[in-house]
């Protein structure tokens, strides 16, 4: 009898190979199966192996971090290889008050909890510490019954401030498990007290490896368990210290602090008001009235737990980097460990800047809301990042370059389809703005691909019949206002040149001795590889005066421009920007490694016109000879204008 492998999912190639099995037998040669009632039990057969060969097939895939679908899962084989998924993020924010307090009070301190509320995107939002602040006060002139208690620079966080108390019961698999997803894990404090102890007790300390830890370290890890909760672990008294050990009984008390947080919906708070609670030797202080807080950095930095498809992309990197950072990989997976707002990473060495820095890494990061990253997080992720590097090689990071992609687009649709042509112009803005959310272009050395923005246009609707799409670059020069200074832009693509010049654009702006508004423009040489760089102004009837004939130069083949020194002093765009714009010589806009691609579509002209052609009303297409059709890259206006949605 032939041995019979069923090792296929389909429900009818399992029936067949039973039957093909039972034949094979001499008792069944001539059966008949599909007339009898044997076919009932062939089907329960079949279907029983079925069920039985798709679970193991999702055991399978399940055992392994490339192919295993479910959290859990990919979460305990990222451990086993020493990674910890990134929890989610508070938003932290940096305020100041001044506390009025009715007593005499020389030292107050600002009690864990609930500090302030603040207000994020129409919702209303706490923010909490989870260690204590004490301060000292000092005399009131105004009234010398009240002290003032001055909190400068305090760091809170959005979310809810919670306690947990476990009793550690001597057991080796007893368990510590948080209640509460959503968790913050940066921001738990672990406290480990005796019965009779009635402070906080010993702080112990979060650490990610064991590699500087001893047998008294008294430390803490923390592990992902089921639903987005968090375990504790401690020591076993070889690699941190035993819980139980310090009084020399068990029964320890360990009292965990933490927050609760809505991740990146609380980014952008800045209006807070006070709601905490402040003591003096344990007693509630009675202020003379509600304080007022001054916002010194707004709420930021909030994230969401990381995705798994961030963790089977990570973690591997993560192992690779042996917690040191060498290699450019190194430093992006370190990066986002240490600061998860990261949405995009690039980093240079030293000697590809311009002029060369030799031991010095440059590091540009993209993050998850806005484009800048703050001094404040600058400082942070520098000194985070110490423990990684090699002594003796600087880091910097440097600001964010951005390279935005505007379109300009004829949009053709078929009026037997729909009538709502404003409609569906909204659909195809939404469509764009989905694109512009796409991992090819959110990221450093991203590419904006044409033909798949014309796809995305086309598929918006059924009504669409086509579009011509016309694509600019731009830069945003941030001027330097009343200062002598140059300016270079790059933007990492060859520019379509036009030898009759006006291939730069730039929005208005004035310089020291000159009031007027004026412009940049350039002038291509003859071989149309280079040219000069000038400043314009319009004149009342129109014509065109020249400011300054030679103002820097245009490299047309690098895609550079370099404004020569001037001292800036306005600009009619807000925060001092100048914007810069060209055509690129190819559709497909890539960015430099340190340039970060960008899809504006907010800035991009959508023009929906009614497709006489298949409409039915021009069968011969005479309108499709006019102008305003043209897919070609005339010159158009002189100045760049302010490119908006719907104007």
């Amino acid at each position: 009898m032939p041995f019979s492998n069923f090792t296929n999912l389909d429900f009818d190639q399992i029936k067949t190979s039973i039957k093909d099995y039972l034949r094979a037998n001499s008792n069944f040669t001539d059966f008949d199966f599909d007339g009898s009632n044997f076919s009932v039990l062939i089907d329960t057969l079949a279907y029983n192996t079925y069920i039985t060969a798709f679970n193991s097939n999702m055991i399978v895939n399940e055992s392994f971090l490339d192919s295993a679908t479910l959290r859990e899962n990919v979460v305990s084989l990222a451990g086993n290889i020493g990674y910890t998924p990134r929890s989610r993020t508070a938003a932290n924010a940096q305020i100041s008050f001044d506390a009025v307090i009715k007593s005499n009070a020389t030292s107050v301190t600002l009690e864990p909890g609930v500090v302030c509320t603040g207000d994020a995107n129409n919702e209303s939002y706490t923010f909490a510490i989870v260690e204590p602040i004490s301060v000292t006060t000092t005399s009131n002139p105004d009234d010398l019954n009240t002290r003032i208690a001055r909190f400068e620079n305090i760091n809170v966080f959005q979310g809810t401030y919670l306690e947990k108390e476990f009793v550690f019961d001597g057991s080796l698999d007893q368990r510590f498990i948080l209640d509460n997803s959503f968790i913050d894990t940066s921001k738990i404090a672990v406290y480990v007290r005796n019965e009779t102890d009635n402070l906080d007790g010993t702080q112990y300390t979060l650490v990610d490896d064991i590699v500087s830890v001893n047998s008294s370290s008294k430390i803490f890890l923390i592990k992902e368990v089921q639903d987005e909760r968090y375990e504790l672990k401690f020591g076993d008294g070889y690699f941190g210290k035993k819980l139980g050990t310090d009084a020399g009984q068990d029964g320890d008390r360990i009292r965990v602090k933490y927050i609760t947080t809505d991740g990146e919906d609380g980014n952008g708070a800045q209006r807070f008001t006070f709601s905490g609670r402040i003591t003096s030797n344990n007693n509630l202080q009675s202020l003379n009235d509600i304080p007022t807080i001054n916002t010194i950095v707004k709420a930021q930095n909030g994230g969401e737990i990381e995705s798994v498809d961030s963790v089977k992309y990570f973690s591997p990197l993560i192992y690779s980097s042996q917690n040191r950072a060498v290699t450019a990989r190194d430093y992006e997976a370190i990066i986002k460990k240490i600061y998860p707002n990261t949405e995009s990473v690039s980093v240079i060495g030293g000697e590809e800047l311009d002029p060369p820095e030799f031991g010095t890494v440059a590091i540009s990061i993209k993050p998850k809301n806005g484009d800048l990253v703050s001094d404040f997080s600058k400082n942070q992720i520098l000194s985070k990042l110490k423990q990684y590097t090699i002594s003796g090689i600087n880091q910097k990071i440097i600001d964010l370059k951005l390279l935005y992609v505007e379109l300009d687009s004829n949009v053709y649709y078929n009026s037997s389809f729909t009538n709502a042509a404003d409609t569906l112009k909204t659909n195809v803005i939404n469509s764009l703005e989905l694109y512009s959310k796409s991992i090819n272009l959110n990221k450093f050395g991203g590419r904006l691909k044409y033909s798949k923005v014309l796809n995305v246009i086309d598929g918006t609707d059924q009504a669409i019949t086509s579009n011509i799409t016309k694509v600019r670059m731009r830069r945003n020069l941030k001027a330097s206002i009343n200062q002598f200074a140059q300016y270079e832009l790059c933007f990492g693509n060859k520019f379509y040149v036009d030898p009759a010049g006006f291939n730069v654009k730039s929005t208005g702006f004035t310089i020291f001795g000159e009031p007027s508004l004026l412009y940049l423009s350039d002038v291509p040489n003859s071989d149309l590889k280079n040219g000069i760089l000038k400043i314009i102004k319009i004149l009342e009837d129109g014509s065109i005066q020249n400011v300054v004939s030679n103002a820097g130069s245009v490299d047309y083949e690098k895609g550079e421009v370099n404004l020569s020194t001037v001292n800036i002093q306005s600009t009619i765009k807000p925060d001092n920007i100048i914007e810069i714009q060209a055509f690129p010589r190819s559709n497909d806009i890539v960015g430099l490694k340190d340039l970060y691609v960008s899809l504006s579509v907010s800035n991009s002209t959508i023009n929906m016109v009614r497709d006489v052609i298949s409409s039915g009303d021009e069968v011969s297409g005479v309108q499709f000879t006019r102008d305003f059709y043209s897919s070609s890259y005339p010159n158009g206006q002189i100045i760049r204008t302010w490119y908006k949605q719907g104007l």
